[in-house]
C-alpha cells in the first residue's frame, strides 16, 4: 500500500512545538487527554447509533483499552468509537482550523513560561500532548460503517505519513513510542501497569465507558493468567449527592469531561424533581475560550437521558448570552432517540431551560452582592457576553430586566466599575438623567470638552469604553425610570429646562446663520451640520452625532465594513463664547472666500476629530495648515 508524506499546517507546527517544548509541570496529563478523546469518539458513535443501529455492525461494545508494555516501551490507547476517515485524520490532526489561531500563537509567545501550559490547555490541542512523552506516535483508525482503515505516523518533527491499513474493527488505536526518560524507574515510568492504573483512577474515573487493562497473575499451578479488568468506576459524578462530592472531584470532572485546563470559576449542581425531573451540572470556566465570540464556537450543553448520552452541544437549554456556560443536563423525561426537531418542540426542554437560566441569574446576582472581587473576575472574562445579550434582546423587556443589574461600567468616580443601581444611588436629587460618554479609553473620555460642565456640577458619568458598551446602553434606553443620556449626542443639554438660555442660543444662532452655513461649505461633506452650542465651557469646538442612528464610535468600529448604515450624522458644534469663534467670525467678515477662512474652518474640524481620538483624513494637509498659521 502506498504511503504519503504530508506536512503539518504552519499553525499546527507552531502549536506542536509549543506543546512539546513548553515547561510542563505535569507530564502525565497526556493520558487524560487521549482517554478523553477516546470517550468523545464513543459518545459520537453512541449518538449516531440512536437513529442508525446498523452502524454498530453487531458490535455493541463501547470501551477503551489502555495497554502499557515495558518490553516494547509503548503505551497503547484504543477505543471502539466512531473512528475517522483519511480526510478526517488530516483535518483533525494535520490542521488546526480555529478562528483566532494566529492571535493565540502570538499571545503565547509573549507569555511567561508558567502560564503557557494554561494557554495551551485552554486552546484545546489535547492530541498533541502525546508528543510530550513520545518520540513517535502511530495512529490507526477505521470509521464505523466503512470498510477501509488508515494509519497515521509522526515523530512530531513537522511532517507525518498516512497510508491505507488493515484493521478488523472500528475505532482508533494510538501507540505511543515513549522517550527513554519515561520508561525508567523515575517518577514518570509510564510503562508500569500500576502507574497507569493510578493515573486512570486519578483523572478518568468518571468516564462513562469502561477503561480496561490487562493484568497478569499466577494460578495455582504457577502459570501466568491474563485478566481483563475495568479500572474506572464509571459512576457519573452528577448522580451522587452534592454533600459527598469534594471540590477537587468537581474540578477534575470538568477538566476531563469538557477539556478545561483550570478549575472552574463557578459550579452549579442542581437536582430538580417536579413536573419535569432533571439533574444539571454546569460551570463557568476560569477563562473565556479564545474563539468564544467567533462563528466557529459551538455553545451548548451535553444532553443525557437516564445517564445515557444523547447529544453534544445542545443549544436549546440556554440563551446565547450564556454561551460560555459548560456542563450537562440529565433528564429521564426526554426520550433516548430524541431528534433535533423533536428537541426544539419539547416543552420539557423549554421548562428545563427556564429553570437553568433562573438559577444562573440567581447565582450571578448572589456573587455580585456577596463577593464583588470574584464577580469582577467573572466580568473581565464574560461580561461582553451579557452586554451582547442586552443588545441582541433590545425588544425583549424581560431579558433586559434580567441582565441590566448584572452589568458593570467604568465611571468617572475613581474610574472603578459600577452597576447602574450603584450609579443611581449616588445621583444628586437634582439630577434627572443617567449620563454616559463614549471613547477609546477612560483618559480620552475624561478630556472631552463636553464633560466640563458635568464635572463642574459634580455629575458622575458612565464611560463606554468597550465598543459593545454603547450598543448595550442604547438598547436599555433607560434604567429605574431615568433616561440614559449620551454627552456625545446632539440632544444632550444640561439646561434643557432653562427657557431663557435656549432662547438666547436660538437668537444668537440666527444672527450667525450665514457664518455657520459658510463654515459647513468650507468643511464639505465631512460634516452634516454646523451649529452653536451651550454645552462647552473652555472648549472651542466639539463633534457630536444625531440623536438617533450610529455614533462616531460605532462608525469607527464598523469602518472596515464600509457599511453605509453605520455612517454617523456628524454635527460640528462651536462655542460662541470662545476666542477662536471670534477669530473665525472676523475672518468671515474680512473675506469668506479667502483661504485663511477656509483653512481655519478645516482646522476647527480637525481639532474636533482629534478630541474624539480620530485621525483627520489628510494629516499632512492639516499639519501644513497649522505650520502656515504658526508662521503668521
Amino acid at each position: 500500500m502506498s504511503t504519503e508524506t504530508l506536512e503539518f499546517q504552519a499553525e499546527t507546527k507552531r502549536v506542536l512545538d509549543l506543546v512539546v517544548n513548553s515547561i510542563y509541570t505535569n507530564k502525565e496529563i497526556f493520558l487524560r487527554e487521549l482517554i478523553s478523546n477516546a470517550s468523545d469518539a464513543l459518545d459520537k458513535l453512541h449518538f449516531e447509533s440512536l437513529t442508525n443501529q446498523e452502524i454498530l455492525d453487531g458490535n455493541e461494545n463501547f470501551e477503551i483499552f489502555v495497554i502499557p508494555d515495558e518490553e516494547s516501551k509503548t503505551i497503547t490507547i484504543s477505543d471502539t468509537g466512531i473512528g475517522m476517515t483519511r480526510d478526517e485524520v488530516i483535518a483533525n490532526i494535520g490542521t488546526i482550523a480555529k478562528s483566532g489561531t494566529r492571535a493565540f500563537l502570538d499571545k503565547i509567545n509573549d507569555t511567561k513560561d508558567s502560564l503557557k501550559e494554561e494557554l495551551i490547555g485552554q486552546f484545546g490541542v489535547g492530541f498533541y500532548s502525546a508528543f510530550i512523552v513520545s518520540e513517535k506516535v502511530e495512529l490507526t483508525t477505521k470509521k464505523a460503517g466503512e470498510t477501509s482503515a488508515v494509519k497515521w505516523t509522526s515523530e512530531g518533527a513537522g511532517e507525518y505519513t498516512i497510508e491505507e491499513f488493515e484493521k478488523e474493527s472500528r475505532g482508533t488505536t494510538i501507540i505511543l513510542h515513549l522517550k527513554p526518560e519515561f520508561c525508567g524507574d523515575g517518577d514518570f515510568k509510564f510503562t508500569n501497569q500500576h502507574v497507569i492504573e493510578g493515573l486512570i483512577k486519578k483523572y478518568s474515573d468518571y468516564i462513562r465507558y469502561p477503561i480496561k487493562m490487562n493484568f497478569e497473575s499466577k494460578d495455582e499451578n504457577d502459570k501466568t493468567v491474563i485478566e481483563i479488568r475495568t479500572v474506572n468506576s464509571m459512576k457519573p459524578l452528577w448522580t451522587r449527592n452534592k454533600a459527598d462530592i469534594k471540590p477537587e472531584e468537581y474540578d477534575e470532572f470538568f477538566r476531563h469531561q469538557f477539556h478545561e485546563w483550570e478549575k472552574p470559576m463557578e459550579i452549579f449542581h442542581s437536582k430538580i424533581e417536579g413536573t419535569v425531573e432533571y439533574t444539571a451540572l454546569l460551570c463557568i470556566p476560569k477563562r473565556a475560550a479564545s474563539n468564544l465570540f467567533f462563528a466557529d464556537y459551538e455553545p451548548g450543553l451535553q444532553l443525557y437521558s437516564r445517564h445515557v448520552f444523547v447529544m453534544d452541544k445542545c443549544k436549546d437549554f440556554l440563551p446565547d448570552h450564556f454561551r460560555f456556560i459548560k456542563g450537562l443536563v440529565d433528564s429521564p423525561d426526554l426520550p433516548l432517540n430524541v431528534s433535533r426537531e423533536i428537541l426544539q418542540q419539547s416543552h420539557d426542554v423549554k421548562k428545563i431551560g427556564r429553570s437553568l437560566e433562573k438559577n444562573i441569574l440567581k447565582q450571578l446576582s448572589k456573587m455580585l452582592k456577596n463577593d464583588r472581587e470574584h464577580y469582577e473576575e467573572f466580568w473581565a472574562q464574560f461580561g461582553k457576553s451579557l452586554k451582547i445579550g442586552v443588545y441582541n434582546n433590545s425588544y425583549d423587556e424581560q431579558v433586559k430586566k434580567d441582565l441590566q443589574d448584572l452589568l458593570l461600567f467604568t465611571t468617572s468616580k475613581d474610574l472603578k466599575l459600577s452597576t447602574l443601581a450603584e450609579y443611581v444611588e449616588r445621583m444628586p436629587e437634582t439630577q434627572k438623567k443617567i449620563y454616559c460618554a463614549t471613547g477609546k479609553d477612560a483618559a480620552s473620555i475624561a478630556k472631552l470638552p463636553q464633560l466640563e460642565l458635568l464635572r463642574e456640577r459634580n455629575i458622575e458619568v458612565i464611560y463606554l469604553i468597550d465598543p459593545v458598551d454603547e450598543f448595550a446602553i442604547n438598547a436599555l434606553v433607560s434604567y429605574d425610570n431615568k433616561e440614559i443620556q449620551s454627552v456625545n449626542r446632539e440632544d444632550f443639554d444640561l439646561d434643557e429646562d432653562d427657557a431663557k438660555k435656549k432662547t438666547e442660543l436660538e437668537e444668537l444662532s440666527r444672527s450667525y446663520e450665514e457664518l455657520l452655513m459658510d463654515v459647513k461649505a468650507a468643511i464639505g461633506e465631512a460634516v452634516n451640520e454646523v451649529r452653536l452650542t451651550s454645552r462647552l465651557k473652555s472648549g472651542a469646538v466639539c463633534l457630536v452625532t444625531g440623536a438617533n442612528g450610529p455614533s462616531l464610535n460605532m462608525e469607527q468600529t464598523f469602518s472596515p465594513m464600509n457599511n453605509p448604515f453605520f455612517k454617523a450624522h456628524k454635527i460640528l458644534e462651536l462655542n460662541p463664547n470662545h476666542t477662536l469663534f471670534r477669530k473665525l467670525s472676523s475672518l468671515h467678515a474680512l473675506d469668506k472666500n479667502a483661504d485663511a477662512f477656509k483653512d481655519f474652518c478645516q482646522l476647527l474640524y480637525a481639532q474636533a476629530l482629534l478630541i474624539e481620538g480620530i485621525l483627520p483624513e489628510n494629516p499632512a494637509d492639516i499639519a501644513s495648515k497649522i505650520a502656515t498659521l504658526m508662521m503668521k
